[in-house]
């Protein structure tokens, strides 16, 4: 729909507003504003002129404006403006790139008390003065105008850039600051546009119950899982694209193979019931959430803070689960009035924990393909392609001895085949994919891992990446006769190469505009409505405790939680040993950087301020 209300600061001589009414459509309203007064304008002829257009067709005209204060210069009624233009912004004379940085950051602050929630903040800058890749050349980002990191102090993000053409509102003279005679030089300039970015708000974990039988436990959800848990991604109504992905999979593999689509249990593990991974997945098991369920008698709403139904719909994932019929009880604490007794369970690692409970089925039939997708949760490191929470879908082929090597490369062959052209669906412009799917053999056993070389991140972006593994090490005593092959898919990745996402929490966003992207069953490329986000770096290093081993992973996940995801990258720096006390020293450099909402130098500043709290209290190092 076309914008309604416009707001135009800064005019100089007004020939952009009297460019733009007439190329407008009459139901649109036109605000044009500058910081002069009438009489600053009275020289000049073409403001005059242009002035008297404006007045002819009805438009809007104020002077003595302060694009800084424009919450001041409307009042109440007359603001939500869809669109707000800001042409060549510059404080004046020799000003230096901090005052112009901190004129943006005003106006930007200005405009979020009168833009419509959906609308548009549109600021022409010229060459370089972004400070983004899309200046050609790009300038040192100390040395420009750093344009999205000064709307990010307003809330907002930088949607969309391309070229300001001055052709494309015939009449248009850009004048120099304050009006004067010697314009900006406009060839490369620049017209970015900015929307307002979902408020960075912190979430914090939620209690939730779940009834077992007829018992009811609560647990306290991990920290680095807050916005995680329960999205529904691939249940019915959803079109998100890892169900898109999951769905094109599973129905290429049915006209190969009859299928058999098994619903997801509980995410939820007893401690009991970990062994049932083999022992070459052993390593996933050491990754896992552990959490500690409470026997719960008390009021629903009093530990949710919200109402019946909310719970309802979060525990809808968390059915049909078992404990241990006497989970560890201390018999200390169940003396204490107002205390409960304890199970350990974890959030489920993969989906491989469940292949034994599937092949030792009596009713499990040879030659069908046996298919189970849902989430799963792992601790891992920070780094671009590994996640704490993904999606997997798990393929489970089982079928006679002799037939082992001609099934097993039936149904590898079908998968590449499905892969390739899945991969092939939205490449980039003068990119050279080919057969990009690979399954790498992994000695001593008969294993495989699924490898992909894509360019779909871009021409000059190629990557390879693990999105899945091929088992044949299970064994089932009640088919003795059969061989079982597993094929685990990490959807999260698969969905990041077919579409071009570039970051895996684009995903998990809770900002509509990421779904707008999808049609329902379409695969067509991703185009982010957040670009060019600012990073910003910190270092940090403590003292390790002599007595405690230091776990990098678990750092990684500290870092994780308290920055809500917002740490990209840790690389380690420096080891240093003092040579009196041969106490340890660790040196990091954390790099934060967000995918789809505004964020700030203070926001990051206190996220690592609270970090180093967090890992003196979790981690028992002393930050230096």
């Amino acid at each position: 729909m076309a914008p309604r209300r416009l707001l135009l600061v800064g005019e100089g001589n007004f020939s952009f507003a009297a460019a733009l009414s007439e190329t407008l459509d009459p139901s649109t309203s036109i605000t044009a504003t500058c910081l002069q007064r009438p009489a600053d304008l009275a020289r000049d002829p073409l403001a005059r002129e242009n002035l008297q257009r404006l007045r002819e067709r009805g438009t809007e005209v104020r002077f003595g404006v302060d694009c800084t204060q424009l919450v001041d210069a409307f009042e109440l009624q007359d603001r939500e403006f869809d669109r707000i233009y800001f042409n060549f912004p510059h404080c004046g004379r020799k000003a230096g790139v901090a005052k112009n940085r901190e004129l943006l950051a005003k106006f930007f602050q200005s405009c979020a008390d009168v833009l419509a929630e959906e609308g548009e903040v549109h600021v022409a800058l010229c060459r370089g003065q972004g400070g983004t890749p899309a200046d050609k050349p790009m300038r040192e980002w100390h040395n420009s105008w750093q344009v999205v990191a000064m709307a990010a102090l307003g809330g907002f993000i930088l949607s969309d850039v391309h070229p300001f053409s001055c052709e494309a509102v015939p009449g248009y003279k850009c004048t120099g600051y304050r009006s004067q005679d010697k314009s900006f030089h406009v060839e490369g300039a620049l017209n970015h546009i900015f929307t307002r970015s979902l408020p960075y708000e912190g979430l914090q974990p939620r209690i939730s119950r779940i009834k077992l039988g007829d018992q009811w436990f609560s647990f306290l959800e991990p920290e680095v899982l807050v916005g995680k848990l329960n999205r529904g991604f691939l249940e019915a109504p959803s079109y998100h694209p890892i169900k898109t992905i999951n769905e094109k999979l599973i129905a290429e593999l049915g006209k190969a193979f009859p299928l058999k689509r098994l619903k997801c249990s509980s995410p939820l593990l007893p401690q009991g019931d970990t062994g049932v991974l083999t022992s070459c997945h052993c390593d996933i098991l050491s990754s896992a959430f552990w959490i500690s369920l409470h026997e719960d008698n008390s009021n629903f709403e009093s530990l949710t803070g919200g109402t019946t139904q909310d719970m309802e719909d979060f525990l809808v994932s968390f059915s049909e689960l078992s404990l241990p019929k006497n989970p560890r009880r201390d018999s200390k604490e169940e003396a204490q009035e107002g205390t409960y007794g304890q199970a350990k369970v974890c959030l489920r690692p993969s989906l491989l924990v469940h292949v034994q409970a599937l092949i030792q089925a009596p009713d499990f039939l040879p030659g069908s393909l046996y298919i189970l997708s849902g989430p799963v949760f792992q601790k891992c490191r920070i780094s671009p392609f590994t996640m704490p929470a993904f999606h997997e879908t798990l393929f489970i082929l089982g079928f006679n001895k002799n037939l082992k090597d001609g099934c097993l490369q039936s149904l590898l062959d079908h998968l590449k085949g499905i892969l390739d052209s899945l991969l092939t669906q939205t490449l980039l412009k003068g990119s050279k994919l080919g057969s990009s799917v690979e399954f790498v053999f992994q000695p001593p056993g008969e294993d495989y891992m699924i490898t992909v070389k894509s360019q779909n991140f871009g021409p000059d972006c190629v990557k390879d990446l693990t999105i899945g593994s091929v088992t044949t090490s299970a064994t089932s005593i009640i088919h003795k006769d059969q061989c079982f092959v597993c094929v685990s898919m990490n959807l999260d990745l698969l969905a990041m190469l077919v579409w071009g996402i570039s970051d895996w929490r684009m995903l998990w966003t809770f900002d509509n505009r990421f779904l707008k992207n999808f049609a329902p069953g379409k695969i067509e490329p991703f185009k982010s409505y957040s670009l060019y986000p600012p990073y910003y770096v910190h270092d940090i290093s403590f003292w390790l405790d002599i007595k405690k081993r230091f776990d990098e992973v678990e750092f990684h996940t500290v870092a994780r939680a308290v920055s809500q995801d917002t740490v990209i990258s840790i690389q380690f720096l420096s080891r240093f040993q003092h040579p009196k006390t041969e106490q340890v020293s660790l040196c990091y450099r954390l790099t934060y950087q967000t995918c789809d909402k505004a964020l700030t130098q203070q926001q990051v500043a206190s996220m690592q301020s609270q970090l180093r709290k967090e890992i003196q209290q979790r981690l028992h190092v002393i930050p230096r």
